[in-house]
């Protein structure tokens, strides 16, 4: 059984005594665990100041670590990594895996997406797998899961917003990262003010489109499934019908 090509993503090999302890000094999830026994776990890794940068699975297949990243952020990450290695017995390349994924019974080797079940399963292979036919879309919108580049934007998201720890992609037991102060502040400190919602939508408005609510900022549209979308929104300014372009938009509960 294939599953669909992710021809959008990028396998970088990970090896090296101090390959996992490297990595988990610099992001966002608990990835310990890896070292003994097979798995995959989302994670990001953040500015200083607790800015997105980038989202990946880690990934062991029983055999070796594997970091899957989206491959427009895999140069910036590769060499990000590289500053961060220092002295460490870390080594990194970009191997020639294939990411599938699919929904329903899982073939022999793929693992479970760890954010949601409806995200169903993901494998790495030598071949690149069947061309996509599910709406991945409508499965991020119905279940409010951002994706790299639209929903999660470097320099500027932060990951909570984002939600990460709805989606198991941040522990707060862990202890240090980078931008991990920001992000515990984040958690403890205050209530959310903006975040990632789903809204209804009526008329036309593209990806990136601002959000007003009486005339004023009230977020960002972002991808769209039929008359629903997600949205980053202020959320003390998304009560009643916004207008998004020639678009009227509203909180979908």
């Amino acid at each position: 059984m294939q599953g669909e090509a992710a021809a959008d993503r990028t396998v970088i090999g990970l090896s090296g005594a101090d390959a996992i302890h490297f990595l988990h000094g610099l992001v966002s999830n608990e990835v310990r665990p890896l070292e003994k026994a097979a798995g995959i776990v989302w994670a990001a890794l953040l500015t200083p100041q607790g800015k997105y940068l980038a989202d990946f699975f880690v990934v062991n297949t029983g055999e070796r670590y594997l970091i899957d990243v989206k491959s427009d952020l895999a140069p910036a990450l590769l060499k990000r990594l590289t500053m961060y290695r220092l002295r460490a017995d870390v080594a990194l390349e970009v191997l020639p895996l294939h990411v599938q994924r699919g929904l329903g019974d899982a073939p022999a080797g793929a693992m479970a997406d760890p954010r949601h079940p409806a995200l169903g399963w993901r494998l790495y292979s030598s071949e690149p797998g069947v061309a996509p036919s599910i709406d991945w879309d409508a499965i991020r919108v119905e279940h409010l899961i951002p994706e790299t580049g639209i929903e999660l934007v470097p320099e500027d998201s932060y990951i909570l917003e984002a939600g990460f720890e709805r989606l198991h992609g941040v522990d707060f037991r862990k202890g240090c990262y980078v931008g991990q102060e920001v992000t515990a502040r984040m958690k403890h400190k205050t209530d959310l003010r903006k975040g990632l919602a789903r809204v209804r939508i009526a008329g036309e408005a593209a990806p990136g489109t601002s959000v007003l609510s009486d005339g004023k900022e009230a977020g960002t549209l972002f991808t769209r499934s039929g008359d629903r979308a997600l949205a980053h929104l202020r959320f003390d300014r998304a009560e009643g019908p916004m207008q998004a372009g020639a678009a009227q938009v509203w909180l979908d509960a």
